[in-house]
């Protein structure tokens, strides 16, 4: 019964899952929520590792991603290769406004300007929408990608959106996910190795140095860490 996901049992569910193999918590999470679960991903290396473990427990879950239209090149031909290896289709989620609609509602280069904004537009509102459709979803956020996500639970109640999350690799470390995909011979989007550790819209994401922070190209100079579809952004 839904009634019995409260935000502290799940908290109570997520500690007991701890140390445990992500492969787990997404075996339960697909067991007690399928068919309304499902899996968003932006295409990162955390991604590709909870998609090589979907295509094998479940690979008819629901895989979806926010297209914002910003994606580099490389991020689509990522995606299309990814659906070829692992024999799954994902569902393109679009916020319906075109960047040129966008451009003459909001002046051009929204990104630039306000890009609290600009992800509400394209992403976050999407995802509202898209998740009013679901019991629950699962991400590839890890605890030590940012300051908001140091708190996040293997399992946890969304209350942005009203439903169960699972964060499968939420502790595990950068290295970590690349071990799994070198051992797994994974594909990932050749930008990473050109300097661009966390990739998303080409507009907003630069390259960083070596040493500094991975998420340092991310809004970079803007005081910006978040896109907004984990925890709330400005608008």
């Amino acid at each position: 019964m839904v009634s019995e996901w409260t935000p502290e049992a799940l908290q109570q569910l997520g500690e007991q899952f701890e140390g445990r193999p992500p492969e787990e918590v997404l075996r339960w999470g697909i067991q007690q929520f399928a068919p309304d679960i499902a899996m968003a991903t932006g295409f990162g290396p955390e991604g590709v590792v909870l998609l090589h473990q979907l295509s094998q427990l479940a690979p008819e879950t629901t895989i979806f991603y926010l297209d914002t239209d910003l994606f580099f090149p490389e991020t689509v031909a990522l995606r299309d290769e990814l659906e070829a290896r692992f024999g799954m289709s994902f569902t393109r989620v679009q916020c319906g406004l075109s960047l040129e609609a966008q451009a003459e509602a909001h002046g051009s280069e929204l990104w630039a300007r306000d890009p609290d904004r600009c992800c509400h537009l394209r992403k976050v509102e999407p995802l509202r929408r898209f998740l009013s459709t679901q019991r629950a979803w699962i991400t590839a956020i890890r605890r030590n990608q940012t300051a908001a996500r140091a708190g996040a639970g293997l399992v946890e109640w969304d209350r942005a959106h009203g439903l169960v999350k699972f964060n499968p690799l939420v502790g595990w470390t950068s290295d970590q996910v690349w071990d799994y995909i070198h051992a797994h011979d994974l594909p990932f989007n050749r930008l990473h190795v050109l300097g661009y550790p966390s990739i998303g819209c080409w507009p907003c994401t630069r390259p960083v140095a070596p040493g500094d922070d991975p998420r340092a190209g991310r809004w970079a100079g803007l005081g910006k860490t978040e896109c907004g579809i984990h925890w709330p952004a400005r608008k």
